[in-house]
């Protein structure tokens, strides 16, 4: 696996990136020089400028006002704080919705949103899109040479609050994709089964979005869908990014994620990008909170092949938008900071600056807030970026990962439309019961798209692939036939690309690995419940799925025990070629996917950083190929000793660290291991 590029030659910045959204046109022009001063204070070296100041930057069509953006890039840089300067279209201005109207986005129920919000806007209007590229060309020009200018930020969040548009001017844009992906109406009739309830189409015309219908719409042009509503805001950041990189070739691209944002293809778009950047907000009043964050920093890392990513958004205390907003407690900030960076962020950055006096993001924290800088949340935003240059050794580091999870944003399209068995299956739910055993026993994953290549990996884990390309399939039964080992979960390997179902027995492509057959699904009712009992003897547990199994050549490592299917096996293992495929064959309960994974972590030699370590503490680790660095964080309330078994130096306190290590709650630990200080 290739090792990160410094982070220096990716943004400018020689050290771990600090910062947050600046938003200085909520404020009077005063308060600016007290700003930069105080970012200086909290070791700020990045800011994203300008992301909503499309009307203060063009207050009506073609009359641009700059000088307020040149004198703060100005007094920025003196201060040493660097841009990242963003083109504003996620916020189209009052006129430019006066003028266009026909730019504002539509429902499948054909209900105009209007502005008022934000990112009311159709990915496919040409009004729109001519305003868009004169902005962001007349900034990419002016500010082509400026020596703050250190990335750009492309429009803010693709895909939030609105997916997709259904209005006529899409629907042109979707009958145009159609013909590229296609080329004819008879292979796209085909493709999408059209014979069924007299779908088929004889012109181009005919074909609309899914709009609202009586009954369930066409499950492959709601897949198709899907794909083109990805692309399009994809071809909305790639016309900018077009843009920017003529005028400023040297100058990194990115533009923020959502962690696991359903409307977009990540995928894709990391492909696009200079580098990964991520939005996160976990509920910190959740006591799991630690573990979903961890997997979202697990996919940014993925998703960028192991390049930088940076931490873009986080809440330096509470959001607004949740029914109930929870604070962050002391410490909590700071211990979400460095698990972003155990999991490969080489930069840590808040929304907003300033805690908004006016707007709907009032309520939202700052790394400033209402109360000022007397204030707990300023002290540990300021103690924070104080502390993060004792770890500028670490941005050639990259996370080691002996296990990956595939995950597929076409899958989850496919999966998760209606007409099921059950619609209750939800992908994320099945990923994190996979990952949080994992995660509870500091073994880090990465995510992994089905068609890529899997043999650097020990343990392949596969849940509900329900559909899988033939190139995908093909490179999931080549790892275990080359001696990879893999889990793979209930409902998978059922379509193909075109949402057909794959005849011959389910999991059809993946039978031969498997050694068995589906004969039948049984989607639970919602309070039905089973047991199944294991080959060691042990009984756990089990919901909402069962598949009917014959087995082939594979055997019985559990079998259900209640129903007509009594006795039949719930999950199997089974050796092909030199390599090991289990299945799962229901929904286990939380012991028993800690049981499953034992014995599959045992067969593919996966072990976790430490074998030995108190509950609630997080492991991580970061090597460069000559150093490594030992991330202890703990999540739990009580002061812990966790032994690691060597000895280094620990990077933020300076201390030598001897075999065990003693923390308070929320305390962290960056051991740079072998070190003698």
């Amino acid at each position: 696996m290739p090792i990160n590029t410094n982070s220096s030659s990716i943004t400018r910045i020689p050290y771990f990136i600090y910062g947050g959204d600046y938003n200085p046109d909520q404020w009077s022009p005063e308060i600016w020089l007290e700003d930069a001063r105080l970012m200086r204070e909290a070791g700020v070296n990045l800011v994203s400028l300008g992301i909503f100041s499309w009307s203060k930057l063009e207050p009506r069509p073609d009359e641009y006002d700059f000088d307020w953006l040149d004198r703060l890039m100005d007094l920025l840089h003196e201060h040493g704080v660097s841009v990242n300067l963003a083109t504003p279209t996620a916020a189209p201005p009052a006129w430019l919705v006066h003028r266009h109207p026909e730019i504002l986005p539509v429902t499948a129920e054909g209900t105009t949103l209007w502005h008022g919000a934000r990112r009311h806007y159709c990915p496919h209007s040409p009004a729109y899109h001519e305003r868009a590229r004169k902005i962001a060309t007349k900034l990419a020009e002016r500010y082509a040479t400026h020596p703050a200018l250190a990335m750009w930020h492309v429009d803010n969040e693709y895909g939030c609050h609105i997916g997709e548009c259904f209005c006529d001017i899409s629907a042109a844009a979707f009958r145009e994709w159609l013909k590229t992906r296609y080329g004819s109406l008879e292979k796209l009739n085909h493709a999408w089964g059209a014979a069924f309830w007299s779908q088929l189409y004889s012109d181009w015309e005919e074909i609309h979005p899914p709009r609202k219908a009586p009954t369930f719409a066409n499950p492959a042009q709601q897949l198709d869908w899907r794909r083109f509503s990805s692309d399009s805001w994809l071809a909305c950041f790639e016309e900018q990014k077009t843009i920017l990189r003529a005028l400023t070739p040297d100058i990194p691209v990115t533009t923020n994620f959502m962690s696991f944002h359903k409307p977009i293809d990540y995928w894709k778009f990391a492909a696009r990008e200079d580098l990964v950047s991520n939005d996160s907000y976990p509920d910190t009043s959740d006591p799991e909170w630690m573990v979903h964050s961890g997997m979202a920093c697990d996919l940014m890392r993925s998703l960028g092949n192991r390049r930088p990513w940076v931490l873009m958004e986080q809440a330096a205390a509470q959001v607004n938008w949740r029914q109930r907003n929870a604070t962050k407690r002391p410490g909590v900030m700071r211990l979400g900071s460095y698990q972003a960076i155990g999991r490969g962020a080489d930069g840590i950055m808040f929304f907003q600056w300033r805690a908004s006096r006016a707007g709907a993001e009032k309520h939202h924290s700052g790394m400033i807030p209402h109360r000022g800088t007397d204030s707990r949340t300023w002290r540990e935003v300021k103690a924070l970026g104080n502390e993060l240059p004792k770890l500028d050794s670490l941005l050639a580091s990259q996370v080691p990962a002996q296990v990956a999870i595939l995950m597929d944003w076409e899958n989850w399209w496919a999966l998760e439309l209606d007409s099921k068995p059950s619609n209750d299956l939800k992908l994320l739910s099945q990923i994190y019961s996979y990952y949080k055993p994992l995660f509870e026993r500091n073994i880090t994953v990465d995510f992994a798209h089905p068609a890529s290549n899997l043999s650097s990996y020990k343990l392949v884990l596969v849940p509900n692939l329900y559909l899988v390309d033939d190139p995908s399939a093909a490179s999931i039964n080549r790892y275990v036939e080359n001696g990879g080992n893999l889990v793979m979960s209930f409902f998978s390997g059922i379509v193909d690309e075109n949402e057909q179902i794959r005849l011959g027995g389910y999991p059809a492509p993946f039978r031969e690995m498997l050694g068995l057959v589906v004969e039948e699904i049984v989607p639970y009712q919602e309070m039905q419940t089973n047991t199944i009992r294991t080959s060691d003897g042990k009984q756990f547990p089990c919901s909402f799925w069962s598949d009917v199994i014959r087995l082939e050549n594979a055997q019985a490592l559990g079998t259900c025990e209640q129903d007509y299917y009594a006795g039949s096996a719930a999950i199997t293992r089974n050796r092909f070629g030199r390599g090991t495929a289990f299945y799962v064959g229901t929904a286990l309960d939380p012991g028993g996917m800690d049981w499953l994974l034992q014995q599959v972590c045992e067969t593919a030699g996966v072990q976790p950083i430490s074998p030995k370590v108190p509950a609630g503490v997080e492991l991580l680790q970061r090597s460069d190929g000559s150093s490594s660095w030992l991330f202890v964080l703990n999540h739990s309330a009580e002061k812990v000793t966790v032994p690691f078994g060597g000895h280094g130096l620990d990077l933020l306190t300076g201390r030598q660290v001897d075999e065990t290590l003693e923390l308070e709650p929320a305390g962290v630990a960056v051991i740079q291991l072998g070190s003698a200080g």
